[in-house]
């Protein structure tokens, strides 16, 4: 016998992958020139020359203890890295023993609710989501529940939060920079949040956690600020990855931090190194974990993704399209011509133009455009774009 969720979770194929790969083999027929792939979010711009220099300088080196077992949690002189970096631009009294290293920010979240899944564990996210958050929650025993996308400001709608709080709601799920749409969700939003969920933790009689995914964290413009969630709301647990930061998706390092803040924080962090074990951790990348606990400091150079995000977003809503116009990540959210995602979608694709319709990140009639791309392949779409809204 063979699992039929497994099997429908694993022919259930992920739009953006799908769209992706069309993309490589479509690339074979027609010429690579000519598909305009925006896809998938695989960061443009390098890895820093630092941290290149650091691989290059590890590799030389033991490869024995280079290429050996951590800590399950991770190697010390990582975590203490990890820990001095939060603390210094959080002013927070995070301790290397808080972090816990994860391939990447998706096996933090996975583990973190995997922690809290008590029975009848509910877990919030809000729309639009990204497209994997079903999977995470669904298939490691919580029920997810969806507050609908305010499609007015892409802010948190808190009142459609707090009327969908129960007493089996163990976390909220909080993605800023987000993904889709490119909000950075704004102090005022998460301070009237963190007071909603303060109250309703008081009157469930049990912490109600935010899940924190902050993997674009350091990708903001035009001066906008990411909030350190656990000053206004203690109940906190951190999941990032340097994927887009640092520009290494392919290499899977992030981590979990549970502050000292956070309500029952001890249990919380063993709980969530249990569930690790559960999903079959046993350490980190060893190496990048090296070359992370020398890179830390290093930030990611934005200046190529504004310029995209300027460029798409001006010759977009110039065109007649309407844009949410994204204040962080690589992502621009376009309303689908004609009100239908996907049959947008498809008509793009008959272009080989590769835009992804947004039903899967829970917000129908948009489409996602990852803007972490050439800036001639922008320039050579742009005449697509224009066809498909004069022939709409």
């Amino acid at each position: 016998m063979i699992s039929s969720s497994m099997i429908a979770l694993g022919k259930k194929r992920s739009c953006i992958r799908e769209l992706f790969e069309y993309g490589v083999r479509q690339a074979e027929v027609v010429g690579k020139e000519n598909i305009y792939d925006f896809s998938i979010g695989n960061p443009s711009v390098p890895a820093p020359e630092e941290t290149s220099v650091t691989i290059q300088g590890l590799l030389h080196g033991d490869s024995l203890a280079l290429h050996g077992y951590t800590p399950a949690s991770g190697c010390m002189d990582a975590r203490v890295a990890v820990a001095a970096d939060l603390a210094k631009r959080s002013h927070d009294s995070i301790r290397p023993e808080n972090v816990f290293f994860t391939c990447g920010a998706a096996p933090a979240i996975v583990a973190t609710v995997r922690a809290l899944a008590v029975e009848d564990a509910e877990f919030m996210v809000l729309a639009p989501y990204f497209a994997e958050y079903p999977m995470y929650i669904t298939s490691n025993g919580g029920k997810m529940v969806v507050v609908p996308p305010d499609t007015d400001s892409f802010q948190i709608h808190v009142d459609w939060v707090e009327e969908r709080l129960t007493p089996h709601t163990q976390a909220i799920v909080v993605n800023s920079p987000n993904n889709p749409s490119g909000v950075v969700y704004s102090a005022e939003t998460l301070k009237k949040l963190a007071e909603v969920l303060t109250r309703k933790s008081r009157e469930f009689g049990h912490p109600i956690y935010i899940i924190a995914d902050e993997p674009y964290r350091e990708l903001v413009y035009d001066g906008a600020d990411t909030v350190y969630i656990p000053t206004i709301y203690p109940n906190t647990v951190i999941c990032y990855s340097y994927s887009k930061s640092l520009s290494m998706p392919g290499e899977r390092i992030g981590y979990a931090c549970v502050p000292d803040s956070a309500a029952d924080s001890a249990d919380l962090f063993a709980a969530i190194a249990g569930a690790a074990r559960t999903i079959g951790h046993v350490c980190a990348p060893s190496m990048m974990q090296k070359v992370i606990a020398l890179n830390t400091v290093l930030r990611p150079k934005v200046e190529l993704y504004d310029k995209n995000r300027k460029t798409l977003y001006s010759a977009l809503t110039d065109m007649g399209y309407e844009c949410v116009k994204p204040q962080g990540a690589f992502y621009m959210m376009v309303k689908a011509l004609g009100g239908d995602s996907k049959a947008f979608s498809e008509r793009a694709k008959r272009e080989n133009l590769l835009i992804v319709p947004t039903d899967d990140f829970g917000c129908p009639g948009y489409v996602r455009l990852s803007t972490c791309v050439s800036p001639d392949m922008i320039e050579r779409s742009l005449p697509v774009f224009r066809k498909l809204i004069e022939n709409s």
